[in-house]
């Protein structure tokens, strides 16, 4: 039974990507993620401009004048949200933990799935896979989906993108459009994720926070791993051990950069200081100029 404080939390959430997904966004989210193939809609009588190779000669002899064929896209694409539950998500030192702002990014797309009447779907995973939320359509759907998403206590808190990438490739079958939408803090899943952009279309939605980028100096202080538990007592004003710290996240970033780029898979970053539409938009422009 959900609290009345976190009912109300994502009934906000819930409200605010519904809104943020505009019928604008709507549109370049649809153009972005096109259908695959097209299909035969209805023959009409010719317009100045038409192409003159859609004309259907048959029908054109039989009335005396041309008439065109028009077909349609098969637009219905199925999305999968691979999203990543483990314990570093729940950090934030800016607006809101990265537990949120995964949330918000989740609901937003799910929104723009469902108002181009896309199927969406779902893959809560840590170590293992937690949950899966089979693809459907519907505001109530993606109601759920948010509520899942934003209440779910996973009971694993480590993190194993390479075992969600298999378990995605083995229960969606069909080719889908996949959203992995994680802090990507894991090595050894290149060759997964490699196999899955094969497979289907796949983007990498990175999530982070300033401080992980730029440790603050507050002096001596402990750190706690919310993975492992492990606690560290460390001198944040040490010029080594933020050289080090910089370092580490610097080469992390670089990895997922790397493997994207390797693998031909895009790569939007959202930061917990930041907006969600606009790197969104900027992410949707990219593969609309692409295609």
């Amino acid at each position: 039974m959900l609290s009345e404080e976190l009912f109300k939390k994502i009934q906000k959430l819930h409200f605010k990507t519904g809104k943020m997904a505009s019928d604008l966004f709507a549109g370049q989210y649809e153009s972005a993620f096109k259908g695959h193939g097209i299909e035969f809609a209805e023959v009409r009588e010719y317009q100045p401009g038409d192409d003159v190779r859609s004309i259907d000669w048959n029908v054109s002899a039989r009335f005396g004048h041309p008439f065109v064929k028009v077909f349609h896209e098969e637009r219905e694409l199925t999305v999968i949200l691979l999203l990543d539950l483990s314990g570093s998500h729940l950090f934030g030192t800016r607006k809101k933990f990265k537990r949120e702002l995964l949330a918000e990014a989740a609901g937003m797309i799910a929104f723009l799935a469902i108002r181009t009447n896309d199927k969406v779907g779902a893959i809560l995973f840590s170590s293992k896979v937690e949950k899966y939320i089979p693809p459907k359509k519907g505001v109530s759907h993606v109601w759920h989906l948010i509520k899942e998403i934003f209440s779910y206590e996973p009971q694993d808190l480590n993190t194993d993108i390479d075992n969600a990438l298999t378990y995605l490739n083995k229960a969606v079958r069909r080719h889908a459009v996949v959203f992995l939408i994680s802090d990507c803090m894991d090595d050894g899943f290149e060759k997964s994720l490699k196999l899955t952009a094969k497979k289907h279309d796949l983007t990498i939605i990175r999530i982070s926070d300033p401080a992980e980028e730029k440790l603050p100096d507050m002096g001596f202080a402990s750190f706690c791993d919310p993975e492992t538990g492990q606690v560290l007592l460390v001198n944040t004003g040490k010029k080594e051990f933020k050289e080090k710290f910089s370092a580490e996240q610097a080469r992390q970033k670089k990895y997922i950069s790397e493997i994207a780029g390797r693998s031909g898979i895009d790569l939007a970053e959202l930061s917990t200081d930041g907006q969600i539409v606009e790197p969104l938009m900027r992410l949707f422009d990219r593969r609309r100029k692409r295609l």
